[in-house]
């Protein structure tokens, strides 16, 4: 079997990084790959190791010439199945280059944002079938009319093995200058505003006098980042609140957190929770999309309602409050994770998923 990834993100983030597992275990059981992603994509280089890689110009929705540039190239490579991984463009022309190629054509859903129903109804007959990386999604897919047959769960996955040792939080602490015995709280996301990041910030007026020694790690880049330097100046967070950017070695520092936080008000599922759970880390959640499905209430963490300042930081306080009870729930978050989220199991139901739409169209 041949298959044809598009991914046009540039980073990689929480979906490249899947659709890399993904191509990773498709080759292990073999199946060719091949890779269109955008000039310089970081996901490029390490997926050599596991595709052919075609690197196309990506512009986005308006990107129109997309659509023939990834028709010229199903028509030249012939692939058995083309799998469309993520959106900005390449969820519409990946589908009607796949349409026009006559070539079957699978769509995966990684946000829980709704659609408006009619855009439901024309664009998603582009697909052979969907594949959403949380029941959540599904649901959302469901309530705006798709068919039940034609929307699948495949959940998003994590390797859980770079996380899976004892990690040193002393060292950790004092590489940051800090005293060994400082509590540190963390968010991995994207600096973009559905993360949530100001509830985080507001939240601390409540965490502070019980927890002044707190220090808030924030992972990751994006858009925001001015505007949260500024907020943090603002608040006076400046000796509470480091932006940490994007780092390369989170598997090597991530299990050094009491907490993660995660307050979106959106998310699929949330790999960076799955990542926090591996490395046995308790995270406070939002009770949206996909989210519960990887954080139980009071099991591998606390989940909140979107938006709710005040739940968030009683849960932040409940935490940092428990030694014992923080660690309870990072023993149940590793478990979780190697028992429900392995990469395997992701790609044998993306397997499967392929197998299913050639048998439709009578290619198996």
């Amino acid at each position: 079997m041949k298959v044809l990834h598009v991914e046009s993100g540039r980073h990689l983030y929480g979906g490249a990084k899947q659709v890399l597992y993904i191509m990773e275990g498709l080759a292990r059981r073999g199946v060719s790959n091949l890779l269109a992603c955008p000039p310089s994509a970081h996901i490029a280089a390490p997926a050599r190791a596991c595709a052919q890689v075609f690197e196309l110009p990506m512009k986005g929705d308006a990107d129109l010439g997309l659509a023939l540039r990834l028709k010229r190239l199903i028509r030249a490579e012939r692939p058995d199945v083309v799998h469309l991984h993520s959106r900005r463009g390449a969820d519409l022309w990946g589908g009607v280059a796949a349409k026009l190629a006559g070539a079957p054509c699978v769509l995966s859903r990684r946000v829980d944002n709704p659609e408006v129903r009619w855009v439901v109804g024309l664009k998603y007959r582009l697909y052979d079938h969907v594949i959403t990386i949380s029941e959540g999604i599904r649901q959302v897919l469901l309530a705006e009319g798709l068919a039940p047959t034609h929307v699948t769960t495949v959940r998003s996955a994590v390797d859980a093995t770079p996380y899976l040792v004892d990690y040193d939080k002393a060292a950790f602490r004092s590489a940051l200058g800090l005293p060994a015995d400082t509590p540190v709280a963390g968010m991995v996301a994207q600096l973009i505003p559905r993360k949530g990041h100001r509830y985080l910030l507001a939240a601390l007026k409540d965490v502070l006098p019980r927890h002044p020694a707190l220090q808030v790690l924030i992972f990751g880049r994006g858009p925001l980042e001015t505007e949260l330097r500024q907020a943090i100046a603002d608040q006076g967070l400046g000796s509470t609140v480091r932006l940490m950017g994007f780092v390369d070695n989170l598997p090597e520092i991530l299990g050094c957190l009491d907490l993660l936080v995660h307050p979106a008000d959106m998310e699929g599922l949330g790999v960076s929770l799955l990542q926090a759970s591996a490395a046995r880390v308790p995270i406070v959640a939002s009770r949206a999309g996909g989210m519960p499905e990887a954080v139980g209430d009071d099991v591998n963490g606390l989940l909140i309602e979107p938006g709710d300042v005040a739940a968030l930081a009683a849960a932040m306080n409940r935490l940092l409050d428990d030694a014992a009870l923080r660690m309870r729930m990072g023993e149940a978050g590793r478990a979780l994770v190697l028992d429900e989220f392995s990469v395997d199991a992701m790609c044998e139901g993306n397997l499967a998923i392929y197998r299913k739409v050639l048998q439709g169209r009578g290619k198996s």
